[in-house]
């Protein structure tokens, strides 16, 4: 626990890598002094506006459509207690822990910011309860993403409160066991603060962290499996020249051309544009040519890789610039602003942004993965993949069947991928007595997200498996310095497939080291300037 590094929420610089580490436990929190004062400046100058006997929104006056109904000093506490219990209203299968916990962070960084007027108290106990392995339970459905995700959230607030169920240390216990556990007393809410804690878009926010994170390791992984298609069939090196991409200067496009080329540098599998002319007279003059085939250009999901996923690379960019964004913004309402005297009523808890960067996310995922299932379907083709045996079968073909089984999981995910490209963030439906009736459907979108790239993840891991295969019937000491070192350290965990066991646990197996794992978390340690392997 204490080796772990430190995350310092200070309300700005929350990053993508900063909510999946603290979620999944890689990471603890603590806070910026100069940001507790803040909140301090803030608490201060809103409990003076309420000795003045302001009216203010969500503090002495109740919610959404019965906001004209101004609740007695006596009772500004009990109604932070009962908008929480009323909005845990949420159903469906619980977000996993790491996710909630994410959730958690992200809130507890916005509040930081030092807007919304809670006190420095709740800040700090939000702090403990992600330190201690705290993290809410919180149902999948409810949020419309318009004001916030008020029912996700009060699933949050509900554990802070010490009611209800959370996750302690991965394992789900009820809230007072748990903080008994760690020597914790449950927080009793002041004015201001129940509100503070539900209405903001925390949730879809922390989802849509979990979905970035995911679909940039599938870019990653995208770009290798291209790489190593490039080198299984012998192809050419024309299609990732830099002078060809910067006649069509997409900055994704660069991005992947180049990383692909890095990846294969070195290689003595790819066929050189200088000496493809050459090949092709000796193969039709009947020389001996120590490539399987050669043709003047490869299939389109070899050659088009970078042209491809030149959208896939820049949306993804655009998504973290949003994401981040969110992460940072107080997303409250009211605002407060102290140093301007000023109690602001407006809209930034909705979730507008993230559901269109979420709806983009799932735009994307499926040019992708039909990359992947199509590259997949050429190694198992015996008509397509140039010499290597029918379904890639290292056995008796027919007694023995290969990867027909497995290419039906990736075919199947990958309409499946392709179904969920549909947007959500579109279809608002006006609730709440019509008072919110322009919702965002941000949790859906970034719940969408998270299955599109769950599914992302079942292709890329077959075409994965699949190229090594392949590359047991090829020569996998001619591979370029890149691709030969993400090979060896592939292999380390590979075995061929020759029908004596159950495919699914292979594949469990490498997905889990190719999501699950730092593999892939920076392509550029397989480039160093080394001899080719």
């Amino acid at each position: 626990m204490a080796d772990r590094p430190i995350v310092v929420l200070n309300g700005h610089d929350l990053t993508i890598e900063g909510i999946v580490a603290i979620g999944v436990g890689d990471a603890q929190v603590d806070l910026d002094p100069a940001a507790l004062e803040r909140c301090r400046e803030s608490r201060g100058f809103l409990k003076a506006e309420i000795d003045a006997r302001r009216i203010i929104y969500g503090v002495n006056t109740s919610f959404g459509p019965m906001c004209n109904k101004i609740i007695e000093d006596s009772q500004i506490e009990a109604l932070q207690v009962n908008l929480i219990r009323s909005h845990a209203a949420g159903l469906g299968d619980p977000l996993k822990y790491y996710m909630a916990q994410g959730v958690l962070a992200v809130r507890l960084n916005t509040l930081v910011k030092g807007y919304s007027g809670v006190r420095v108290e709740l800040l700090e106990f939000m702090r403990d309860m992600i330190n201690h392995g705290i993290a809410p339970y919180i149902p999948e459905c409810g949020s419309v993403g318009a004001s916030g995700d008020l029912v996700h959230l009060a699933h949050m607030a509900l554990g802070i409160i010490g009611q209800g169920q959370v996750y302690h240390h991965g394992r789900l216990t009820d809230a007072a066991t748990a903080f008994a556990a760690e020597g914790m007393v449950p927080m009793v809410l002041s004015y201001k603060e129940g509100i503070a804690l539900i209405n903001g878009t925390s949730a879809m926010t922390a989802l849509a962290a979990f979905a970035l994170a995911g679909a940039e390791k599938l870019l990653r992984v995208g770009c290798v499996t291209a790489a190593l298609a490039l080198e299984i069939f012998g192809g050419i090196d024309d299609a990732f020249d830099e002078d060809l991409h910067r006649v069509k200067p997409h900055p994704g496009q660069i991005e992947v051309a180049a990383t692909i080329r890095r990846l294969y540098a070195g290689s003595r599998n790819i066929t050189l544009r200088s000496n493809v002319h050459d090949l092709i007279r000796q193969q039709a003059t009947g020389e001996p040519v120590f490539e399987t085939c050669i043709n003047v250009q490869d299939v389109y999901s070899i050659r088009c890789t970078p042209q491809v996923l030149a959208p896939v690379a820049e949306a993804l960019s655009q998504i973290r610039q949003s994401v981040e964004t969110e992460a940072n913004s107080s997303n409250d309402n009211p605002i407060i602003i102290p140093r301007e005297r000023k109690i602001i009523h407006g809209g930034n808890f909705h979730g507008q942004s993230i559901a269109f960067a979420m709806d983009s996310l799932c735009l994307v995922l499926p040019k992708l993965c039909t990359l992947s299932e199509r590259r997949l379907n050429k190694l198992l083709d015996k008509n397509l993949n140039e010499g290597l045996p029918e379904q890639l079968i290292a056995g008796t073909p027919g007694l023995t069947m290969g990867f027909m089984g497995a290419q039906y999981v990736a075919t199947s995910s990958t309409a499946e991928v392709r179904q969920l490209a549909n947007p959500v963030g579109t279809l608002s439906i006006s609730c709440n007595a019509s008072n919110q009736d322009v919702v965002s459907m941000g949790t859906v979108a970034a719940r969408k997200a998270i299955r599109a790239v769950s599914c992302a993840k079942h292709v890329v891991t077959v075409e994965v498996l699949a190229d090594l295969q392949a590359l047991s019937f090829r020569q996998a000491d001619r591979l370029g310095g890149g691709t030969g070192r993400i090979y060896r350290a592939l292999a380390e965990h590979f075995e061929v497939y020759d029908n004596e066991r159950v495919f699914h646990d292979d594949l469990v197996r490498f997905r889990r080291l190719l999501f699950s794992s730092q593999l892939f978390a920076d392509l550029s340690v397989y480039w160093r300037d080394e001899e080719p392997a």
